[in-house]
């Protein structure tokens, strides 16, 4: 009997150590340690196990050791792909995040790498290499969580890369978006960036396919969220003034 209640007991704390999530504190000294590989090829032996594998502390932690490999200026040909593996990485992290806590309490580090996507979006756009600007947005869409501005910019680049026809059917998809959206309050400032140079690329092509009411139009719309950036404010005064 003795024997039986001290299985009983035994089985019970193991279930309960199991039933605990991880806390991760090997991750937390690998990056305070600024041991990146090593952060990264933790987190991926973590996403191989069965009670880990779809927790998004595992592919957060993930993203920022790619994240910081990537930006190091030191990274070998076995990380040169680092930013792009890590927004994959984000990408999971957000789709097993269903509650939000865990991008909560990483939220300067999404900021920070979302931010640094848009600018490699709008760096893309600037040089006209619409196609690899196009592939960024696209991958920007997988970590976003108010993909509106992304869906424009896709509308947009689809247009500067001659896929008219999917260019109509990313901006209907967008504008059937907008429709439930009444405010852009608590967005991701690089969601907001993106919605912003979204929205003023759209315009421009708009113009361009002598869209001009439609450009207007638009641009009205947004007004009321943007009338204090320069950048917005230029364009509008430029179609619509």
């Amino acid at each position: 009997m003795k024997l039986f209640f001290a299985t009983i007991l035994g089985l019970f704390f193991s279930l309960s150590t199991l039933a605990q999530a991880p806390d991760f504190d090997d991750l937390k000294i690998l990056y305070a340690d600024a041991n990146y590989e090593k952060l990264v090829s933790v987190t991926e032996k973590y996403s191989d196990k069965d009670d880990t594998k779809k927790d998004p502390n595992v592919y957060m932690w993930m993203a920022k050791g790619y994240y910081k490999i990537s930006v190091s200026g030191e990274a070998g040909d076995d990380y040169k792909n680092a930013f792009k593996t890590g927004i994959g990485a984000l990408g999971k992290a957000m789709k097993y995040d269903s509650d939000g806590s865990c991008a909560s309490e990483h939220d300067d580090f999404v900021d920070q790498f979302t931010k640094a996507c848009v600018e490699r979006i709008m760096n893309d756009i600037g040089s006209e290499d619409y196609r690899k600007a196009y592939g960024w947005n696209i991958k920007y869409l997988k970590i976003s969580q108010n993909p509106l501005g992304a869906t424009y910019m896709e509308g947009a680049l689809k247009f500067r890369n001659s896929d008219k026809g999917g260019a109509n059917t990313a901006w209907k998809e967008a504008e059937t978006m907008l429709k439930d959206i009444n405010s852009i309050e608590g967005w991701l400032k690089a969601d907001v960036e993106l919605l912003k140079y979204g929205v003023i690329q759209t315009a421009e092509a708009y113009v361009s396919s002598r869209q001009i009411d439609k450009a207007r139009e638009l641009l009205n719309k947004m007004a009321p969220w943007f009338e204090k950036d320069d950048d917005f404010q230029m364009t509008y005064d430029k179609i619509v003034n």
